[in-house]
């Protein structure tokens, strides 16, 4: 059986970025409404920021933001091309294993409830009840790790 996904995994690379790589995607993807400056984190100058490259097109980017043994997940965003393909899925787990190397033992977001069953998936559990940001309808959610 062959790939079914449209990706070439062999061509597919994770690797930490500079927090300015991740600006435009972020931006098309989670806010093209707003203005890019909106997509800005206060602290993304001392996060870790991840890239996913297929071939070498940026095709998804996440930030995380550690505090002692937490880290919590911010502006996860796939290019909508490249969504569905497993791409994001790949992108967490290659960071819940980078987190373990770090002794992190928490991983939490604030996930967008159209992306519930998505975390679920990788793990995660719902630990709030949903609450809004922008109009938009969020749920807390979270992964004990353990050291690999």
């Amino acid at each position: 059986m062959g790939n079914t996904t449209g990706v070439n995994f062999d061509a597919l690379s994770i690797h930490r970025i500079q927090w300015e790589d991740t600006i435009s995607l972020r931006h098309s993807v989670l806010w093209p409404n707003k203005d890019p400056s909106f997509c800005f984190v206060q602290g993304d100058q001392d996060a870790f920021h991840y890239g996913a490259y297929v071939n070498s097109e940026l095709v998804s980017v996440a930030s995380i933001y550690i505090d002692k043994t937490s880290a919590r997940l911010r502006k996860f965003a796939t290019n909508s091309i490249y969504q569905g393909k497993g791409i994001g899925s790949c992108m967490i787990r290659y960071i819940i294993a980078d987190l373990q190397q770090q002794n992190i033992i928490l991983l939490w977001c604030d996930a967008r409830e159209t992306a519930r069953h998505f975390y679920e998936r990788l793990g995660m559990s719902v630990c709030s009840e949903r609450f809004y940001k922008s109009e938009i309808a969020y749920l807390k959610m979270s992964k004990h790790l353990t050291r690999s």
